[in-house]
């Protein structure tokens, strides 16, 4: 494997679809909030993504069997109050280089695009570094009139003194020259651990904003399942460096913005 492609694993028909995008970040944040909403509402899987940008290595799950580093791909058709079509990016990994990052946001935004998308929602973690007993949502948008618009679901603006690393960030400044509006969803966390809560109050506003019922009862479970898959991530990184140079399992959860 010599670049970044994606295989198609089911085709199917959508129409002018919204991309919620939940790659491992701050918290892990938003990859929790895609994963119950995957769960909860039985999207299906039709695409996964491969690069040569993620890490060397597989992951060996409990039962012994292997899973491969990847993105995936999984849609909703007639969705929520207003019947729309959803795409949702999730993944056990990100790119490991600037120039990995660019080539595989800019694979996903071609490959989206195909379908008819024109808006993108991507979930991340706002790292505080100390407990949020009650945690905030941050946001930011292409457009002044997304931003209104989120103002009036209870976001708190994203001041100017900090960017939006990573996928996050990238995929929206890529979907632009696109021609596709994107809004991005912080919730604030302490960043050094699986962070539900901070997960149900992202999940709690997007689910607002596109008006989608969905059952948050379980999210505490999906965190545990979370947690378990990045400690099996973390002993395979430390594996790897040979204990030498290993990013520590605290700055693991913080390596994406």
């Amino acid at each position: 494997m010599d670049k970044t492609f994606v295989k198609i694993i089911k085709d199917v028909e959508l129409t002018e679809p919204i991309l919620i995008e939940a790659l491992p970040g701050v918290g892990h944040v938003g990859k929790l909030v895609a994963d119950h909403m995957i769960h909860e509402l039985d999207a299906e899987k039709f695409a996964e993504l491969y690069s040569p940008s993620f890490p060397p290595q597989v992951f060996v799950d409990e039962d012994g069997t292997i899973e491969t580093m990847k993105n995936e791909f999984y849609f909703l058709k007639s969705e929520g109050e207003d019947k729309r079509d959803y795409i949702i990016l999730v993944g056990n990994t990100q790119g490991l280089s600037a120039e990995g990052q660019y080539e595989i946001c800019g694979t996903i935004i071609d490959f989206v695009k195909d379908y008819g998308l024109k808006r993108i929602y991507t979930l991340g973690g706002l790292g505080t570094g100390q407990q949020v007993e009650n945690p905030k949502v941050f946001g930011a948008a292409t457009s002044l009139e997304l931003v209104k618009g989120l103002k009036e679901h209870g976001v708190s603006i994203r001041s100017s003194d900090g960017g939006i690393v990573g996928a996050s960030g990238l995929l929206l400044g890529l979907g632009m020259a696109k021609g596709m509006e994107g809004v991005c969803l912080m919730g604030e966390t302490h960043g050094y651990f699986i962070d539900a809560e901070a997960s149900k109050a992202v999940l709690n506003v997007l689910l607002d904003i596109l008006k989608i019922e969905v059952d948050t009862s379980q999210l505490e479970e999906r965190a545990e399942e979370t947690r378990n898959m990045i400690s099996h991530a973390q002993k395979m990184e430390k594996k790897l460096s040979g204990n030498s140079g290993a990013v520590s399992g605290e700055d693991d959860l913080r390596y994406i913005g």
